[in-house]
């Protein structure tokens, strides 16, 4: 017979301060590296691959299995909707900002779009992985057997924002805005990101919707439309991760999933029916 689900559920909020903190601990040799230099160019990748190997860590610890992180690719229209869904706001964002001039434009060269939208994706997919098997690897379904789909996309967002913090406050992952704009708008937008791409886990059963959806909103939000964006005294505020554009793109998608969420496997209901059957098990073996 499987371990009780009761005790399996009573682990649960351990498993998920393990991998937080742990998360935290790792991440703090980037954070110390980014003091020091004030840049985030030299260890970028080595934070964003924390959450993953705080993750492998976190299922060590608890003899779990890092099959459960979702490798399986599921159905592929959830691996397009991943993909195509930060293209299509970041592309909404920068034209809307172009043909107002609140950013100017300027045309890439045939290579640089060319290493971009070939090198560039698989390069954005591959760091997006480390952040994601943490994330929606571990974090999402986790909270996802204990609490609402609300609550999980709220408190991964909260977390996922504040892990961000240290970048901002102290290296130069920030935009040309005020600090506490940048701060403002990086923990809304990633918020309502959260509803986005924690539907997209829960959905398809796999992490890989959400990688491809971390990879195509770095590479376009924060390079492509990026560098063909010329600052016309206000463009800070409007574009890449830090701008309005971001921030109202991803609270409306975010609703647009949260509405969604009663297409979601319930599995609070799936976890509570086990326990109550096998509770009524021991009360058969008892009697």
């Amino acid at each position: 017979m499987k371990e009780s689900s009761i005790r399996i559920k009573k682990q649960i909020p351990k498993k998920i301060v393990t991998f937080v903190l742990i998360t935290f601990a790792i991440s703090s040799i980037s954070y110390y590296i980014m003091i020091s230099t004030g840049s985030t160019r030299d260890v970028v990748l080595i934070w964003m691959w924390s959450p993953a190997i705080a993750a492998i860590l976190t299922q060590l610890v608890f003899r779990d299995s890092i099959r459960d992180f979702g490798w399986c690719p599921g159905k592929i229209k959830y691996l397009l909707l991943g993909s195509a869904t930060p293209l299509l706001y970041a592309s909404v964002i920068y034209v809307i900002a172009w043909t107002t001039g609140l950013g100017g434009f300027r045309m890439p060269s045939a290579i640089q779009m060319l290493m971009y939208s070939t090198l560039g994706f698989i390069v954005a997919c591959l760091a997006g992985l480390g952040e994601e098997i943490g994330w929606r690897g571990l974090l999402v379904p986790e909270l996802a057997k204990i609490t609402s789909f609300t609550k999980t996309a709220l408190v991964t967002g909260i977390i996922w924002a504040v892990w961000h913090y240290p970048a901002i406050l102290f290296a130069d992952y920030k935009s040309g805005a005020p600090l506490w704009f940048d701060l403002s708008t990086l923990t809304i937008s990633t918020v309502g990101m959260s509803f986005l791409v924690a539907w997209l886990r829960l959905k398809s059963g796999s992490m890989w919707p959400a990688v491809l959806w971390h990879g195509g909103h770095n590479l376009f939000v924060q390079q492509i439309f990026l560098d063909m964006t010329t600052d016309t005294g206000v463009t800070e505020y409007i574009v890449d991760d830090f701008g309005l554009g971001v921030l109202l793109s991803v609270l409306i998608l975010g609703y647009i999933f949260w509405r969604r969420r009663s297409e979601l496997p319930d599995v609070c209901l799936q976890e509570a029916q086990e326990a109550s059957s096998e509770r009524g098990v021991q009360s058969e073996r008892a009697a």
